[in-house]
């Protein structure tokens, strides 16, 4: 039979497995391993088989969308990363390694379509994009500040990528770049309402500054989204 103190204990254990992250920071630093073994199999993070869908004719646009896109999931990885190794948050790290999967899927792209990865052999915080190198700058630096401005960091990061991967979707044909593209967008969403959550928390404000204000309240107010979704 568990006493007072033992029952304590075990809620604080169970507390500390959130999924989202407890607010407390910790001391710990991360050591960052990214696995690069699901994109070269070709798969995507909800495990559609890239290599199995169709591969047409990859025109000038579908070429700039799968480099950019490749490099602005970096982005988030990298500042997420940066802000986790800062504060200790576990959000940070969860949504860092969910990022690194979101890479994995259009590097399958890339290696699909023979196209050189600009992700390869960087690190932390390099870009080949220099609005991105600058952007990745801004945002470590901003996120720094307190931990209130770091969340705020998380949801620009998260409504750009949803802003981004809805004007490339509306510009390309092939079905391998929408699928992977609209499950990233999926993803996003997710990750948009778990910073929210958090800022909540710290009865933060925050102003949406690339997708509407309509579209923000319609993707933070709505459930979390499961499977996939195209």
């Amino acid at each position: 039979m568990i006493g007072a103190a033992g029952v304590i204990a075990l809620l604080l254990v169970l507390a500390g497995l959130s999924a989202t992250g407890a607010l407390k920071p910790t001391t710990q630093t991360a050591s960052y391993q990214p696995s690069l073994a699901g994109w070269r199999h070709g798969y995507n993070v909800h495990n559609t088989n890239i290599t199995s869908l169709p591969a047409g004719e990859l025109s000038d646009t579908e070429k700039e969308a799968l480099l950019y896109m490749v490099e602005e999931e970096k982005l988030a990885r990298d500042v997420y990363q940066a802000l986790y190794e800062k504060w200790g948050l576990p959000i940070f790290e969860n949504i860092a390694r969910s990022e690194q999967q979101h890479m994995d899927s259009v590097r399958a792209l890339l290696e699909k379509y023979g196209l050189q990865d600009p992700t390869s052999n960087t690190t932390m915080g390099e870009f080949t994009d220099s609005e991105l190198a600058n952007l990745y700058e801004e945002l470590v630096a901003q996120g720094s500040v307190r931990l209130e401005e770091a969340i705020k960091v998380g949801l620009t990061i998260e409504e750009k990528d949803i802003y981004d991967l809805e004007e490339w979707m509306s510009q390309v044909d092939n079905i391998d770049i929408k699928t992977v593209f609209c499950n990233l967008e999926k993803g996003s969403r997710n990750h948009l309402r778990a910073f929210y959550k958090q800022l909540e928390l710290y009865r933060g404000d925050y102003t949406p500054k690339y997708i509407t204000e309509t579209l923000f309240t319609t993707i933070i107010t709505g459930g979390v989204e499961k499977g996939r979704a195209c």
